[in-house]
Parts: structure tokens; C-alpha cells; sequence
């Protein structure tokens, strides 16, 4: 079935604000009322990825992620000029996504932190060195490229398999293990619409050391590692694991 692009865009939009909805929420919760832990982040996370991905896989195959995009434009998966309409449509779905939980616990943000001085990471990630730029810029590469030659891997041998329907819940499996495995270093965005976009929205409302507008270029790590992270991972893809045509 042909989708239009109207479609198309509201798809990524929409399943991308799902992915913020409940992963900013889950970290709201946290930081704002300590209910929960670590664990319930990583599967506040995965969850909002697994519902992501049922609202827009029919019409759109689910990228929500510009890393994700530009990785199959590169290994020609996807076509160039579509690209950017997804890639807008994400990053528009990251940023209402983090106004959408913003504004529901605004009463909260106003009690717990009223200055918005303290509470920016509940929208974007920071790292755990702060003395070095690398060492939370390689652990976005690297887990970007697990992230992205894990989801060939489930999609190749999911696609047009009676199984098919597992495909979410592997791909929602994998966002918690690495949350588990390598989350610490840097936060694990491994996309610019989880990351970049509620950083602006944070920035745009007054919050301060938010990574952006603070002088520091702590936004460059999970923008920029997620960006060459994803291609290499599917080219590691392709050059192992791929089917031969």
C-alpha cells in the first residue's frame, strides 16, 4: 500500500514522540518523585521504543531515528530523498515529545527545581567524564553500531516470517540491553531526535547547564556519535552477517 507523504511524516513524528513520551517520562518520575531506579529507566525506554514502533512500522518501517536513517541511505536501504522528510518529522517528534512531559509535570518541575537548574537530564543525556570529550563520544559510536547492526540482524530475519510480529519486542529487548550493558558512559541516546531535539526544548525554556546554550558542547557527543555510529554499523552488517543476493 502507497502512503502519503503527509502520512509518512506523521508516522515518524508521531512514533518518535512516543519513544520521548515514555522515556522522559520514565526519567521524570525518577528525578522528580525518586520512584523507580535504573532498571525501570531502561525499561521505561524500551517500552516507549517498542510502542514507537507499533504506531509507524506499517506506514514508515519505524526509523525514528536520523541515525538510523542516514545508516540505510548509506548502505542504500533507503532512498536520499526521502531522507529528509523523516529526519525533520523525527526530530519535530523528539521535541514535542519532551514539551509534552515537560508541560505534564510542569507543577512538579516548579516545586522539585525552580530555577531549572538541575533537572535538564531528565530531557537529554550528559556524560559520566566530564573532563574528556571522547570517552562519551566513542561510547556513542559504539553503541549506536550495536544498536544499528542488531536491528539488521532482527529485521533480516524477522522480515517476511511468520514470527514477523516478534520484530518490536526484539528490537525494544535490545534498547534495554543496552541501556543495562552501556548505558552509564554517556546515557545512551544513540539518536539525535532523543537527544538533540529535547535539548533545545530544554534550552529554548530557560533551563540552565543544558549541554547546549551553557557553553559547553556536551550536545556534540550523541548527535555526532550517533551519526557515524549507525553507518558503521551497517556496514559491519553487510560486510558479515548480510544475506547474498
Amino acid at each position: 500500500m502507497q502512503y502519503s507523504k503527509t502520512q509518512e511524516f506523521m508516522a515518524e513524528m508521531i512514533g518518535t514522540m512516543f519513544i520521548l513520551l515514555f522515556g522522559n517520562g520514565v526519567n521524570a518520575m525518577f528525578t522528580l518523585f525518586n520512584l523507580g531506579g535504573y532498571t525501570n529507566i531502561t525499561f521505561g525506554w524500551g517500552l516507549g521504543v517498542f510502542l514507537g514502533i507499533l504506531v509507524s512500522n506499517r506506514i514508515t518501517g519505524a526509523h525514528l531515528n536520523p541515525a538510523v536513517t542516514l545508516a540505510l541511505v548509506v548502505t542504500k536501504r533507503f532512498p536520499l530523498h526521502k531522507a529528509p522528510l523523516f529526519i525533520c518529522a523525527q526530530m519535530l517528534g523528539g521535541f514535542l515529545g519532551a514539551a509534552t512531559v515537560y508541560l505534564f509535570y510542569q507543577a512538579k518541575f516548579q516545586q522539585f527545581d525552580p530555577n531549572l537548574e538541575h533537572t535538564a537530564g531528565i530531557f537529554s543525556t550528559f556524560p559520566a567524564i566530564t573532563t574528556s570529550f571522547m570517552p562519551g563520544f566513542m561510547a556513542e559510536i559504539i553503541a549506536t553500531a550495536i544498536l544499528m547492526f542488531a536491528i539488521l540482524a532482527i529485521v533480516e530475519n524477522f522480515v517476511n516470517d511468520k514470527a514477523g510480529f516478534l520484530a518490536p519486542f526484539a528490537v525494544s529487548a535490545l534498547i534495554v540491553g543496552i541501556g543495562m550493558s552501556f548505558g552509564a558512559m554517556h546515557g545512551y541516546a544513540m539518536n539525535p531526535a532523543r537527544d538533540f531535539s529535547p535539548r533545545l526544548f530544554t534550552a529554548l525554556i530557560g533551563f540552565k547547564n543544558n549541554g547546549l546554550t551553557d557553553g559547553s558542547f556536551i550536545w556534540a557527543a550523541p548527535v555526532f556519535g550517533s551519526l557515524i555510529g549507525a553507518p558503521l554499523g551497517a556496514i559491519l552488517f553487510d560486510l558479515t552477517l548480510a544475506k547474498r543476493k
